[in-house]
């Protein structure tokens, strides 16, 4: 996986480079000029350790290999060592990463061998080369420190990369959600732009074909009995009109723009309860306590919750019990409560059948400052609970 680097994180790494560099250069050139090539390789290896962290390993070998061959002592500058290594497990691809791995094997190899054997035998200092207890001793330490310090960095690394790509797996999961969700709202609209269709053709082929009944049947009649074409002219009338008023209701729907078409109020309601007694629904409406000032969002939080609340009892529930509606006004605002008995073969709300009717309530409800309660009781009744606060001060 390619981990793009930003350019101030690039610039960061080359500033403090150079911030490493000017500290560690006085012991640099209280050396020789060996210390000074390597402090630069080092430097620069620290300075592209996360643009490039192949490069940022090799650059670090080479001061390794060059103090080696020079037989220099260890110098502040090797710390870089530590920061190239976990670079290479968090920023390297899948090779680096593991050269990374092996070269703090090696390195703790080769450092070990430099630093308890080739050193002390180029060292005029080297008191006893005879005594090989305390030599493989030195070597046994030598080598678990640097191997423990070289791995712990290489593994340090590894975690913050681990880190990164379990966040960098949840945002793509969370983005394919979200897009999961844009393709199910887009199929859901279309399907319901559909449904709208279908109504439609059924409205305007249902009407005319009444029209046309009627309208031969009045040509005949005119002349023979004129009654009859007078009462078929009233009847296109009606079905005209009513014909007008579903397609202008359903091209509102199609629109899916509530702000462009009148909005219903806490008036409204009268007229949404008779249409649903006219649907068969003995719908037992109470209303307590004092209305107060609701502003407009909230009203039609209120119509729009009671009228989804009522078609889901037509829908789902048992027509021939009776379904309760209340309104209850309290200081703070108001209390949308319905109870309707459920048919023995209705789908539960938290299926498919619900899935766009108590979303939408909800939404509605916590869009006006609200909360929405759906319960499905054992005792098979359906209770919709939804509070809508009050505006005070605001106009209804």
């Amino acid at each position: 996986m390619t981990i793009r680097i930003s350019r101030a994180k690039i610039t960061t790494d080359i500033v403090l480079a150079v911030v490493f560099g000017f500290v560690c250069m006085p012991f640099a050139v209280l050396g020789e000029w060996a210390d000074i090539v390597a402090l630069i390789l080092f430097a620069s290896a620290l300075a592209v350790r996360r643009f490039s962290p192949g490069w940022s390993l090799g650059l670090a070998w080479g001061g390794a290999l060059l103090q080696m061959i020079m037989l220099r002592d260890l110098q502040l500058y090797d710390v870089a060592v530590f920061g190239v290594l976990y670079s290479t497990a968090a920023y390297g691809g899948r090779l680096v990463k593991w050269l990374g791995l092996v070269s703090a094997g090696v390195g703790a190899l080769f450092a070990t061998g430099y630093l308890a054997v080739v050193k002390p035998l180029f060292d005029a200092g080297f008191a006893d080369p005879q005594d090989t207890v305390a030599a493989v001793v030195l070597m046994i330490v030598l080598f678990v420190a640097s191997i423990a310090v070289f791995v712990l960095s290489w593994t340090a690394g590894l975690l913050v990369r681990s880190v990164r790509d379990t966040r960098e797996v949840r945002r793509r999961e969370e983005a394919a959600n979200r897009e999961r969700e844009l393709v199910e709202y887009r199929y859901v609209v279309e399907q319901e732009r559909n449904r709208i269709a279908r109504d439609m053709h059924d409205v305007v082929a249902h009407s005319l074909a009444v029209v046309i009944a009627q309208a031969d049947g009045a040509r005949f009649a005119a002349r023979t009995r004129p009654e009859a074409a007078v009462d078929a002219l009233g009847t296109i009338a009606g079905v005209a009109r009513g014909a007008l008023g579903d397609v202008r209701l359903l091209l509102a729907e199609l629109r899916h723009d509530e702000a462009g078409a009148p909005q219903p109020v806490l008036d409204d309601l009268d007229g949404l309860l008779a249409q649903v007694r006219a649907a068969g629904l003995d719908l037992r409406f109470t209303e307590t306590g004092q209305r107060l000032p609701l502003g407009t969002g909230h009203q039609i939080a209120v119509y729009r919750i009671a009228q989804e609340g009522l078609t889901n009892a037509l829908r789902h529930g048992d027509i021939t019990a009776p379904v309760e509606l209340e309104l209850a006004w309290d200081a703070d605002g108001v209390t949308v409560a319905l109870v309707n008995a459920r048919r023995a073969d209705a789908a539960p709300p938290e299926s498919h059948a619900f899935r766009h009717g108590i979303p939408g309530m909800r939404e509605r409800a916590q869009l006006a400052g609200g909360t929405l309660l759906v319960e499905a009781g054992d005792d098979g009744m359906f209770r919709l609970t939804a509070r809508i606060p009050a505006q005070s001060g605001r106009p209804a």
